[in-house]
């Protein structure tokens, strides 16, 4: 038997053990004691750049879940199947609405810099993710958060195919990846070559640390024994993330932005998620041909030079009284910014999250927290921050009827506003150029209503899923 075959097994078989020794693999596991019955009928759309994250937020919803518990378990996953874009370490916005929300609420926990960055040989981000995620879920969700780390854990433990949008980015970037002793163990086979579409990725170190989260809580990752592991690992990677870090940077929930247009109620992330207010400013001004009059880009940019600029900072309600009077900023095109990936989840009742996240930079530092295998983010201090953008649209507060978000660097905010059009008309867009990639769902009767009216859409030129009630598009 090859060498390479009975390494990967022996490390599976040792993850296994440790994750199911300690304790029962949850009711969304497969070694659980028992299944709980699947809803028949819709449970809802879930759209997202990684096929097999997507199809753990289906099964979410079709075991009970709502949209925040499944975008929870969705997100969680990504950490494992597109690292690249969304490990742990990773930072992000989600946007969520329910039935009876006027507005929804805001969830910020972008990229964060440490205190010491300055002086570090490779800065990293403060992981924020999973304290994101958690805020999300806890206001919107309804299951054990401890139950929606397991779909992530067992993918970590039993491996996962490499995806397209992956093996697209570790081919990308494999000659520093190679070259680091901690990336390589994860992103190399045994040949030493690079992993490609359908190779088989193992990550136990990120199992046991999925793991010890699921026993003892998110805040494990910040101010317990798993923080103490982590921040000696990105240290000895050349981060210069500390304990205090660690504790005092957290998520937040704050109101979206808001837009009345054509007898709907539309929500975008509000900044410093300032794709949002790019995405608004580029559909208010689309005409009726879905051109739009004003580049999200630009927005953005005007933005972000009042922002960096010796005036007093502007607020969320700077930016809603901008978005209201049309006197919208201007500037120049953006430097190049960090990639991301997004998803929408919605379930049978209308209560929609829409996310945006990021390494702030492909493989973020390019280095791993060793024994936790967490893939650190890049600190904001020496890059741009990302362009993230979600818009949610509904009829007054009682029925759903689109969301929409993108990735894309520059163009995300520029082509969202572009899906989030075609998500309220009921139609699929045509896309044939630029490097944004869109995902939406779009129920045009509303939801609560006709749910067979729904149906989500991911953008062809990528290699997301949009997944319905168990069927694909």
């Amino acid at each position: 038997m090859p060498e390479h075959f009975m390494k990967t097994c022996s490390a599976r078989m040792a993850a296994l053990l440790m994750a199911c020794s300690l304790t029962s693999c949850g009711i969304f596991g497969h070694d659980g004691p028992t299944q709980p019955p699947t809803i028949a009928g819709f449970v809802g759309e879930v759209v997202a750049d990684e096929p097999q994250a997507a199809l753990v937020a289906r099964d979410v919803l079709a075991q009970g879940g709502n949209a925040a518990d499944a975008a929870a378990a969705l997100g969680l996953a990504l950490s494992v199947t597109l690292p690249s874009r969304a490990s742990l370490g990773a930072g992000g916005a989600c946007l969520a609405w329910r039935p009876g929300d006027a507005q929804g609420q805001a969830f910020l926990f972008l990229p964060r810099a440490g205190q010491t960055d300055a002086r570090s040989d490779r800065p990293a981000s403060v992981p924020m993710l999973a304290r994101g995620l958690y805020l999300m879920q806890m206001r919107y969700g309804h299951i054990d958060f401890a139950d929606l780390i397991v779909p992530a854990r067992n993918l970590a433990t039993d491996g996962v195919p490499v995806g397209g949008l992956l093996a697209s980015d570790l081919a990308a970037v494999h000659a520093p990846l190679l070259a680091d002793d901690t990336t390589r163990a994860i992103f190399a086979n045994s040949n030493g070559t690079v992993l490609g579409a359908n190779d088989l990725m193992v990550q136990p170190r990120l199992a046991g640390a999925l793991e010890r989260m699921r026993i003892a809580g998110v805040g494990d990752l910040y101010n317990g024994s798993l923080a103490q592991s982590f921040i000696r690992a990105s240290q000895a990677a050349g981060a210069g993330l500390t304990s205090s870090d660690m504790r005092a940077n957290l998520a937040q929930a704050e109101q979206p932005l808001t837009l009345r247009s054509g007898g709907l109620e539309i929500s975008f992330l509000p900044p410093p998620a300032d794709g949002g207010l790019g995405t608004a400013a580029a559909y208010s001004s689309m005409d009726e041909h879905g051109h739009a009059g004003v580049r999200a880009e630009a927005v953005v940019s005007g933005w972000r030079a009042h922002q960096n600029g010796k005036g007093a900072a502007m607020t969320v309600a700077d930016a809603q009284a901008l978005l209201k009077s049309g006197n919208l900023p201007s500037g120049s095109a953006l430097p190049p910014l960090p990639a991301s990936t997004s998803f929408v989840v919605t379930d049978r009742t209308g209560e929609t999250v829409s996310c945006g996240l990021t390494m702030n930079n492909l493989f973020g530092t390019g280095r791993v927290a060793g024994s936790t295998g967490i893939v650190l983010a890049a600190s904001p201090v020496r890059r741009p921050l990302p362009l993230l953008t979600a818009a949610i649209a509904h009829q007054d507060v009682t029925q759903f009827r689109a969301a929409a978000t993108a990735s894309g660097q520059n163009v995300a905010a520029d082509t969202a506003a572009v899906a989030l059009r075609a998500a309220i008309a009921g139609q699929r867009p045509t896309v044939t150029e630029g490097m944004g990639r869109a995902n939406f769902v779009s129920c045009p009767a509303g939801l609560p209503g006709d749910s067979g009216a729904c149906f989500g859409w991911t953008d062809p030129r990528g290699s997301g899923l949009a997944v319905s009630s168990g069927h694909t598009k």
